[in-house]
């Protein structure tokens, strides 16, 4: 079966596993007081829409869209299992957001990456984000990279 990527609640425990997982990973990498995770409750506010790709049922990525003033959308909590990388899921939920983002009247795209997540700023890149500075209230910080892309 093909994998799905719809809207969906966070607030389902197979979801929560997966941010649980997502959350794991980025404090691999980068220092706690830099990494800028919203919380699963975070995530099922009014100002967010969660995309879940779903392998047979089983939750295996996410990603989401958060509303900012100024008609800005910011792409948050991006995530793959290992065991479903390589295959453009990333990607596809990108697509999803965008397409959100531009149905909604958004005019802006803009994210917070780590400086050591070079397949995500592969996936962003390819998408048509450019690096940029800082973007809305985050730190300009050598632990992280910023994109943006113009709807």
């Amino acid at each position: 079966m093909a994998i799905e990527i719809a809207i969906e609640t966070p607030l389902q425990d197979d979801v929560r596993g997966l941010v649980k997982e997502l959350n794991e990973t980025l404090l691999e990498l980068t220092p706690p007081e830099h990494c800028y995770h919203l919380t699963v409750e975070q995530m099922a506010g009014e100002d967010t829409t969660v995309f879940i790709a779903r392998d047979n049922g089983m939750a295996i990525g996410c990603g989401a869209l958060k509303r900012h003033d100024g008609a800005i959308g910011e792409v948050k909590r991006m995530y793959t299992r290992p065991s479903h990388r390589g295959r453009k899921i990333g990607a596809r939920i990108v697509e999803r957001v965008e397409a959100l983002a531009r149905n909604e009247g958004l005019q802006r795209l803009v994210l917070e990456t780590g400086d050591r997540h070079p397949a995500a700023w592969a996936v962003y890149e390819r998408a048509g984000f450019s690096r940029c500075g800082p973007v809305l209230d985050y730190p300009d910080s050598e632990w992280s990279v910023f994109y943006e892309k113009s709807l």
